[in-house]
């Protein structure tokens, strides 16, 4: 049985149903204020008309669920902070958007293309602050204001996190002296602190001693770094049919990921060939056999597995139970083991 799906579909549910109150989805149509946010959610399209857009599997708010009925809780409690880490994460996917130029996600146009940029900061402003007010929610739920209070104050400390990690992406843009111990501060604070965030608060809420409380919070943290590397080598060496998209895109727009960091530390024709201003199939093939050359991609792939391994043994110490134990199990082996 697949406990992770069985799990995850009834969990899922009860957070878009939390993240719909705290966004004040109504029946009738919303003003624009809130139409704008239920648009980016999937909830609304273009004319605020309803819309049911694939919103994924929700790994974060459900990873949170899952490690509080693992850690012995009631994931019913947790729904609130869940709740709160998705809006948390679709603010910032708001605000990097308009950072990024991008055009679209998840197939449709991003929130700044069709009312600007003004309006699309100011949503995600919104978004951050109803955030924090879904947490809020928790005592609602029966949790104590003591643990509420914690976890609010972790939730802050993981934005600050999120935003340093989003500030170290764009000016990397711009650098060349970029290291490799650069890029993984990059990436902890931009990916892995969400997800360490996710776990911790899932076992905080199930009333766990600050031990256990800490290996979920470091089960999270390298589940995310994994992920992250496991990222960069398929951007690099993937299957285009498994991943789907071009496995050369990484490096014809010289992303500054972890093989190629990596590869510009021990090689000066690596070093030169990216001064070029221009790049092709030819300039993509001849850095992929110098980045080979180079055992970058070994070098990754060491990375990733001791991230791997090191999460999986912070899970193992925490002693999770239950279902939701095995269904941790399924997601990790869903994010962690993929053809690297």
């Amino acid at each position: 049985m697949n406990e992770f799906k069985q799990l995850s579909q009834e969990m899922r549910q009860a957070i878009t149903a939390e993240m719909k109150a705290v966004l004040n989805v109504i029946e009738a149509q919303p003003d624009l204020f809130f139409g704008m946010m239920h648009y980016h959610m999937g909830w609304r399209d273009e004319q605020l008309q309803p819309a049911n857009v694939n919103a994924g599997k929700q790994i974060r708010p459900v990873l949170c669920l899952l490690a509080c009925q693992a850690a012995g809780g009631s994931w019913q409690q947790a729904v609130p902070a869940a709740a709160a880490i998705e809006l948390l994460h679709n603010f910032s996917l708001i605000h990097d958007d308009i950072e990024d130029a991008s055009p679209t996600r998840r197939g449709r146009k991003t929130l700044w293309t069709i009312w600007g940029q003004e309006q699309a900061i100011n949503a995600g402003d919104a978004m951050f602050a109803l955030a924090h007010l879904a947490l809020h929610r928790l005592v609602d739920r029966g949790v104590a204001a003591e643990t509420a209070v914690h976890a609010l104050r972790r939730f802050d400390e993981t934005g600050v996190r999120l935003t340093q990690g989003q500030h170290a992406d764009m000016d990397f843009e711009t650098r060349d002296n970029v290291s490799v111990d650069d890029y993984l501060a990059m990436i902890t604070g931009k990916t892995a602190v969400l997800l360490s965030l996710c776990a911790e608060l899932g076992a905080l809420i199930a009333g766990q001693d600050a031990e256990t409380v800490q290996n979920y919070a470091k089960f999270g943290l390298n589940l995310g770094l994994a992920f992250q590397v496991i990222d960069d080598i398929l951007g690099i060496w993937g299957d285009e049919s498994v991943i789907g998209k071009s496995a050369s895109t990484d490096i014809l727009t010289k992303k500054k990921t972890l093989p190629v960091l990596y590869g510009l530390s021990q090689n000066s024709n690596l070093q030169q060939l990216y001064q070029q201003e221009t790049t092709d199939d030819a300039f993509v093939q001849q850095a992929i056999q110098i980045l080979n050359h180079t055992g970058a991609r070994d070098d990754a792939t060491e990375r990733a597995t001791y991230y791997s391994e090191t999460a999986l043994g912070h899970l193992e110490a925490a002693q999770p139970s239950g279902p939701a134990s095995i269904a941790l199990q399924q997601l990790s082996a869903m994010l962690l083991q993929r053809n690297f």
